[in-house]
């Protein structure tokens, strides 16, 4: 006997996720997967008509760090609203669990310096009614959310969890050191955890300043806890890093995926004072992957960007005497501060006291203003030192000016990856490359200097059909690199395509229409905290196991995403 459906999608553009060329049709979904797709005879009491409309399936976000939200919050923001249906959490080595009472306050830290998020966010979020990694999974498991959620295990606690303060202070593993980390990370993988991340970045510090734990683990180390993986038979691994010496760090990167038979993933940037590096990772990348390694780079839709205002974390005067003194008040009265002639006066003469601080926060040649809509591609004419010289001034009192105007809350965007030449040019072609996938949103993390969570939409509607200074991509193959590609490096072959079978996770598109908001500073953290939130307009409906999330980019209240455990198989 037929089954009816539950909900039909008449009369869409579908963009199927497989790169198939866009073709006029209908879906029909029965419990939450996707029964039907072409011409649908059969009637449904819930039918959407999605004439003029594309439809693809969720996006598939493979970097994110929403580790705490998932805890107290059912709405997995900004994701849920980017037409995000899964994302894949615990990236970078970090993570709460496992976690011993005694680790807490170390593992907050930890997440308070490498993700932004504040400690009284954390401390008043967390609910810690979890110690192993199988403990928190079952926590997850009973709740339910606005798209379904993945996560991984993190080396950082993996290394405090079995070696406490020896861990945190980066002595060496012993014999037994390892022996349980691996043992723990085939449990993590067991319990559903998609695999294995670590960080190897000195940029990734606690917020009392001490580099992550798993900085410099050596290559036995990381060896031991692949093989645990490698003995469950399940689970990936992922990991960032400075890479410093290319050939020696890939080459270990090589070893331990080809030993252990795991597949590999990296995080891939630009970086302005090395611009050619990446391209060396890639010839290394493409020399494994045609011997038989699998591995991907995940690269961004767009540069990865500060965002800098006197109501965010970050401003082009930080580090600055005279702005630190002032920057920790509350907004109010640190306008008012900054108003106040002698203080400005006092900023506006100070300068930073190194190079690297003075490129990262007063490189006025690559800071521009971030309007609505924002401009992620802008020109060199756009910069904050041309736009100051047309005014008589010079860049710092322009930019000084221009963030205390109004209520403070106005934004400067400063690339600090992948946009050295100023123009989207190496994004386009670390996109294209055979062996990367996007990745890198971030969402969930960053709170006060960094929103990049619309990176899913921002890969549609600039590469696909907003970009003029210079080639556009097929938007099939966008498509697809979001949605199959994505969900396949982690093991998540149930969804991404729309196709009989698969899950039906699905988004609604008025692509001509579909456009980014500024970013918005919002309060809807625990404790009042903090964050900065992107929405979009042109989702007309995102679909999450059958069941409508959002339509016109309000939520409907419904969640029923859940956790993922562990990768999925294709249906036959």
């Amino acid at each position: 006997m037929d089954i009816k459906p539950t909900l039909i999608i008449r009369n869409g553009t579908i963009v199927d996720g497989t790169g198939a060329v866009p073709y006029v049709g209908d879906i029909s979904i029965v419990e939450g997967i996707i029964s039907e797709v072409g011409t649908v005879s059969s009637n449904s009491e819930q039918e959407i008509d999605a004439k003029g409309l594309l439809v693809t399936p969720g996006f598939v976000d493979i970097h994110t760090h929403y580790d705490g939200q998932v805890t107290w919050s059912q709405q997995i923001a900004s994701s849920s609203q980017m037409g995000v249906t899964t994302v894949v959490m615990g990236n970078c080595g970090i993570g709460f669990a496992p976690c011993l009472p005694e680790h807490r306050e170390v593992m907050m830290k930890l997440m308070e310096g490498v993700e932004d998020i504040p400690g009284i966010v954390l401390e008043e979020g967390l609910p810690w009614t979890w110690q192993s990694f199988p403990e928190y999974m079952d926590v997850l498991e009973a709740r339910r959310f606005d798209l379904d959620v993945a996560a991984q295990l993190g080396h950082a606690p993996l290394r405090i969890h079995v070696m406490g303060d020896r861990g945190a202070n980066h002595e060496v593993a012993q014999v037994d050191d390892l022996e349980k980390m691996a043992q723990i990370a085939a449990e993590a993988v067991e319990a559903g955890a998609l695999g294995f991340t670590t960080s190897r970045t000195i940029l990734h510090r606690s917020s009392d300043g001490k580099q992550t734990p798993s900085l410099g683990a050596a290559e036995s180390e990381l060896t031991a806890i692949a093989m645990g993986l490698h003995k469950a038979g399940k689970g990936v691994l992922q990991l960032v890093t400075d890479f410093d010496d290319v050939d020696e760090e890939f080459a270990m990167l090589r070893r331990i995926a080809e030993t252990s038979g795991r597949p590999l993933s990296l995080t891939l940037l630009q970086h302005e004072h090395l611009p050619d590096r990446w391209r060396r990772v890639m010839d290394h990348m493409h020399a494994a992957v045609d011997a038989g390694v699998v591995m991907k780079a995940q690269v961004g839709a767009r540069p990865v960007a500060l965002i800098f205002s006197f109501a965010l974390t970050l401003s082009p005067f930080s580090q600055l005497p005279g702005y630190e003194a002032i920057a920790h008040l509350p907004l109010p009265e640190k306008l008012a501060r900054l108003r106040d002639p002698d203080t400005r006066r006092q900023i506006l003469s100070e300068r930073h006291q190194t190079p690297m601080l003075t490129r990262r926060f007063a490189n006025f040649d690559n800071l521009y203003l971030l309007q609505d809509p924002p401009n992620y591609e802008p020109s060199p004419d756009q910069c904050i030192s041309s736009l100051a010289k047309q005014a008589g001034q010079d860049p710092y009192s322009f930019a000084y000016d221009y963030l205390i105007a109004g209520d403070g809350q106005a934004m400067l965007y400063r690339p600090l990856y992948n946009y050295v030449e100023q123009d989207l040019e190496v994004v386009r072609e670390m996109l294209t490359d055979r062996d990367t996938v996007p990745g890198l949103s971030d969402g969930g993390a960053h709170y006060g200097f960094i929103c990049d969570a619309s990176f899913p939409t921002y890969l549609l509607t600039h590469w696909a059909r907003d970009r003029t200074r210079g080639e556009k991509l097929p938007l099939a193959d966008l498509v697809k690199w979001q949605t199959q590609d994505t969900a396949a490096v982690v093991g998540l072959h149930d969804r991404g395509v729309l196709k009989p079978g698969y899950k039906a996770d699905i988004n609604l598109i008025d692509f001509d229409n579909l456009k980014l908001r500024a970013p918005a500073i919002v309060r809807d953290l625990p404790a009042g905290g903090r964050r900065l939130s992107q929405q979009a307009d042109g989702y007309r409906a995102t679909i999450v196991s059958g069941v409508v999330t959002y339509l016109d980019g309000k939520p409907t209240g419904a969640y029923p995403g859940k956790l993922v455990r562990g990768a999925q198989t294709a249906p036959a």
